[in-house]
């Protein structure tokens, strides 16, 4: 640890929320408080956004049964946002704030954990600080349900909510395979900008000819609505009704979406288009040709924050790369991202490892052709390989005298701030 300056670390979470993004903040804070070389433990409310106004809290001054009970709580405790940071050219000033907020606090140690966006950002924010002569370590912790981040193997997050999904999915096709004398059709959206991770992780539910998904349809395969159509058609002729999964993401030939909003809220503050509707746009559209009646469930956010059904695979994983980052940056690194890397298959094995952030940053990785069917309208045996093990074991989860969970939640003992007040445009 020679050569690390002590000092104050960092942790801040952006994005949506996971059901496991708070496992990662459990390894980051349990093992920076057993690191001599680290002299307490920060939170940034809401994010970059909370490291920007100085709006920090000290995470050192929480029970360790609260920490200890991020295990099992969902969403991101410390506090997310979707504030987007430019470049540093055009924000600049944006970059320096941070730094200053860092300086005045003494942070040698900065742990982002987010997506693509958020990994872009700590790139920057670690760029600065070697150009500005500042000894700064900046780690990125993976976290997107969406599973779309580059190099490593798969993101924390993912695992849960492809449980949770495919769970669902077995759940509504039940439900189907009794009413479909009624309910003919049953859509089920997943989420999923750009990829077709989430929605073919809904496939893994499907273990004979009768079990729903019969249907699965993703991003990465162009959609063909008559082609659509004459499937489901043929599910229904074949058995009576049909379950079908969608991703909330699907585009036609021409790579647009078949459903996204417009107006003053169709972006979020990434420039992202914000997306769904696609179930119930098919919902009418099967109604009206096929003349059945058909049903459609949109989970929303109940996917990412599912707590309940969270992977304990996927939570261990998530522990590890928080933990993992402190090891690396009390170690002298800075500038990458903790990824998994898969050792073995059968046994399942993973590792972590780093790769620059820079080879991460505003980059999508895509669900394989070879994980879908042929007809590509369902998911092939890879994706059941690659996916199986991340879906495996239940979080234990606390449960109060009423019969639900115990969920915890931060004093948030605020740190004195020592910058004039600034204030997000």
């Amino acid at each position: 640890m020679s050569g690390v300056p002590r000092g104050m670390a960092l942790v801040a979470q952006s994005g949506g929320p996971t059901a496991v993004i708070n496992a990662s903040a459990c390894g980051v804070i349990q093992e920076a408080l057993r690191q001599p070389n680290i002299a307490g433990v920060l939170g940034a409310n809401r994010g970059i956004l909370g490291a920007l106004e100085e709006d920090l809290f000290d995470l050192a001054a929480e029970s360790a049964e609260t920490i200890n009970g991020l295990l099992s709580t969902p969403s991101a405790a410390i506090g997310s946002c979707r504030y987007k940071l430019g470049s540093l050219v055009n924000d600049r000033a944006k970059y320096e704030r941070l730094l200053a907020v860092f300086q005045a606090h003494n942070i040698r140690h900065f742990f982002y954990i987010g997506g693509n966006d958020s990994m872009d950002t700590a790139d920057k924010v670690h760029q600065l600080a070697r150009e500005s002569g500042y000894d700064l370590r900046v780690i990125g912790i993976p976290k997107t349900i969406d599973n779309d981040l580059p190099i490593t193997d798969h993101c924390p997050g993912y695992g849960s909510v492809a449980k949770f999904m495919a769970t669902a999915t077995m759940e509504a096709g039940r439900d189907t395979e009794a009413m479909f004398t009624f309910d003919a059709v049953t859509l089920i959206e997943a989420m999923g900008r750009n990829t077709g991770w989430i929605a073919a992780a809904c496939g893994l539910a499907r273990r004979d000819e009768r079990d729903a998904p019969q249907l699965v349809y993703v991003p990465e395969i162009p959609f063909n609505l008559d082609r659509f159509l004459g499937d489901v058609d043929d599910v229904i002729r074949r058995l009576g009704g049909a379950c079908v999964v969608v991703s909330e993401g699907l585009k036609d030939a021409s790579g647009e979406y078949l459903r996204a909003e417009t107006g003053s809220f169709g972006s979020d503050r990434f420039g992202h288009r914000q997306l769904g509707g696609v179930a119930e746009y098919l919902k009418e559209l099967i109604e009206a040709r096929l003349k059945v009646k058909a049903r459609f469930n949109k989970l929303g956010t109940c996917q990412r924050n599912a707590i309940h059904w969270a992977s304990l695979t996927d939570s261990r994983e998530a522990y590890l790369c928080g933990q993992e980052a402190v090891r690396q940056a009390v170690s002298g690194s800075s500038g990458v991202m903790i990824t998994l890397e898969r050792v073995s298959q059968n046994p399942y094995e993973c590792r972590t490892g780093t790769v620059p952030l820079r080879e991460v940053a505003n980059k999508v990785k895509y669900l394989p052709r070879e994980y879908m069917n042929a007809a590509g309208n369902h998911i092939s045996q890879a994706m059941r390989d690659y996916a199986s093990p991340l879906i495996q074991g239940t979080v234990p989860i606390r449960m109060g005298e009423d019969g639900l969970p115990i969920f915890v939640r931060f004093r948030r003992q605020s740190v004195p701030k020592r910058l004039p007040e600034w204030k997000a445009p």
